[in-house]
This record gives structure tokens, C-alpha cells and sequence, in this order.
């Protein structure tokens, strides 16, 4: 199975790097973006071919390295591939 982790900073955490883009993007012409937020893809092929146990497992890896759930959220799609 594949799996795809969105993981993003939580609301009023800080962005440095998000604010960082969206000046540089001012910068280059791009006008009305308002606000960047940055965050992280991770793409995790899984041997596993039940569903319920790679949730099981991604759910694991998630709040245990992937992200920091205490400034981060994450979700995942995960397909049979």
C-alpha cells in the first residue's frame, strides 16, 4: 500500500519559512497573496495489504516521528498500489 503524509503547522503556530515565501513572492510581482504556510509531504510504501492494520501503523509512525503533534497536524490517503 502507499501512503501519502500531509503535514502542516497548526493555527497560530509561527511560519518564518511560510512568511519568508510569501515576501520573496512579493518581491517577484506576485500580488494578493496574503499568507504561506509551509508544511511537509512524506510518501511510505507499506508491505502491509490490510487496510485497517497500515492505518494502524501509519497512525503509529505519524505520532511518533513523521510529525510533531504538538506544533503539527498530519493526515494521510492511503492507496492499495
Amino acid at each position: 500500500m502507499k501512503a501519502r503524509v500531509y503535514i502542516t503547522l497548526k493555527n497560530g503556530v509561527l511560519d518564518p519559512q511560510g512568511t519568508a515565501v510569501a515576501r520573496a513572492l512579493g518581491t517577484m510581482g506576485f500580488e494578493g497573496v496574503e499568507e504561506v504556510r509551509q508544511g511537509k509531504f512524506i510518501e511510505v510504501q507499506l508491505k502491509e495489504t490490510n487496510r485497517a492494520r497500515a492505518e494502524e501503523a501509519l497512525e503509529k509512525m505519524c505520532k511518533s516521528l513523521l510529525a510533531n503533534t504538538v506544533i503539527e497536524n498530519y493526515r494521510y490517503e492511503l492507496d492499495a498500489a
